[in-house]
């Protein structure tokens, strides 16, 4: 029996919008039940679009609609029907016969559906010119997070990161150097027609010009190569680690950055801690692909005395929890389950965070303290107070041109192609 994919991404989409399962989670139950490839593409495809789109595709339904729509699943389908009409290549036709197929045994829903696409295929300049007028439905994003970037940025800035953020993301690989160089790689790649450049920030990352599964990928399973963007790679480099050191990240899942930590040098005793037991057999599973060790331990950051043995590191990379803003490219769904109020106890539990890994600090030693999040409160903000609080804290600055921030280095989602990430390095007097 043919599956309609437009019922299935509506399904999704109601499990977001809805239940306020992530869209990882929610794609992971749904698409179980997919078994062609091209299906589970279009279904993807469908569901990041319209959470990438979702506030424009709200403020152009309501436009289309005489009243309030209570029905949660044909409201997505009429979110569904909208994207694809607006965003995709499918033939208008096809859109909106597929859709209206996909009310299933709800017959009271296809006069509808078919009203709501064909008034919009008539109206569709009038409704994108309003659009203009509202910068929620412009920019795609919650009144509140454009608040909030724009008083960090500025309007020019943040406009610029909104659409950054409604961008598909590119796919980064990042090569195991303990396996092959980037060169090497790159021409493996190239005898499977794989069509990837290397990427200049970073002598370790690759561009694929078109993502693929990573299936496809020359040695992925014997740990030729990782998936991991370019942002989150400068992270290894910025800790200066030395053979024989003694390194601790926290806040370690899925453990990206730790096995990019043990593939720049081998030869470390490496902890790698997070919260979480289910994330941490992900660590596990990770490390065990690369072939990498790690003494992996369940626990909290805040409280190192439940699980720390008392003996200091060299080098400590808190990745502290975040908003995770800085990557919504990504992880479109983001703008739709975070909320303000989710925000106010974040830099509280970061703070905590930095200054339980201080405490376990080596003089002289080098601390990075990261996030996937552009919002100031969570980054040179946390850094500035720290700097005021602990007199035996030295920032290492960065001399860069283009570095926006007064303390650490902020990258700006889009920038150099890269997710939205903060680093700051501080040293131990």
């Amino acid at each position: 029996m043919k599956i309609n994919t437009r019922l299935v991404a509506a399904r999704t989409l109601v499990r977001v919008l809805e239940n306020g399962q992530s869209l990882t989670t929610a794609l992971e139950h749904t698409l179980a039940s997919v078994e062609n490839p091209q299906d589970k593409a279009f279904v993807q495809a469908v569901c990041f679009g319209v959470c990438r789109y979702y506030h424009r595709l709200q403020f152009m339904l309501i436009q289309l609609l005489d009243k309030p729509m209570k029905d949660s699943e044909i409201y997505a389908l009429a979110l569904v029907g909208l994207y694809q009409l607006a965003f995709m290549r499918v033939k208008e036709h096809a859109a909106v016969s597929e859709t209206v197929f996909a009310t299933h045994k709800k017959s009271w829903a296809k006069s509808l559906i078919n009203a709501i696409l064909r008034r919009y295929l008539r109206e569709k300049d009038a409704i994108e010119l309003s659009i203009n007028d509202n910068f929620v439905a412009l920019h795609s994003h919650p009144k509140w997070l454009i608040s909030r970037i724009e008083a960090d940025w500025g309007q020019d800035v943040a406009a610029q990161i909104f659409h950054a953020n409604n961008e598909a993301p590119p796919m980064m690989l990042r090569v195991n150097n303990l396996k092959n160089t980037r060169e090497d790689y790159l021409a493996q790649l190239a005898a499977l027609d794989i069509e990837a450049q290397a990427v200049d920030a970073h002598p370790c990352a690759i561009h694929l010009l078109k993502p693929i599964g990573v299936g496809a990928l020359p040695h992925f399973a014997q740990g030729a190569v990782s998936v991991q963007d370019t942002a989150a790679q400068f992270a290894a480099g910025l800790l200066s680690i030395e053979a024989g050191h003694r390194v601790l990240d926290l806040c370690a899942a899925p453990a990206g950055k730790t096995a990019h930590i043990l593939e720049s040098q081998p030869d470390v005793q490496c902890v790698a801690v997070d919260i979480d037991a289910l994330r941490m057999l992900r660590v596990e599973t990770n490390l065990a692909r690369l072939n990498l060790s790690a003494t992996l331990i369940v626990g909290d950051a805040t409280e190192p005395k439940t699980w720390w043995d008392g003996r200091l590191f060299d080098r400590i990379l808190v990745d502290a929890p975040c908003s995770a803003i800085g990557v919504i490219r990504r992880h479109p769904d983001i703008k739709l389950l975070r909320r303000e109020t989710d925000l106010s106890a974040l830099p509280a539990l970061q703070y905590a965070i930095l200054n339980a890994a201080w405490s376990m600090l080596e003089k002289g030693g080098l601390l990075v303290y990261a996030t996937c999040s552009i919002l100031k409160a969570e980054n040179e903000h946390q850094i500035a107070r720290f700097l005021s609080e602990n007199a035996d804290a030295k920032e290492i600055p960065f001399h860069l041109d283009d570095n926006l921030a007064k303390h650490g280095w902020q990258i700006l989602t889009g920038t150099q192609n890269c997710d939205g990430f903060y680093y700051a390095r501080l040293r131990k007097l």
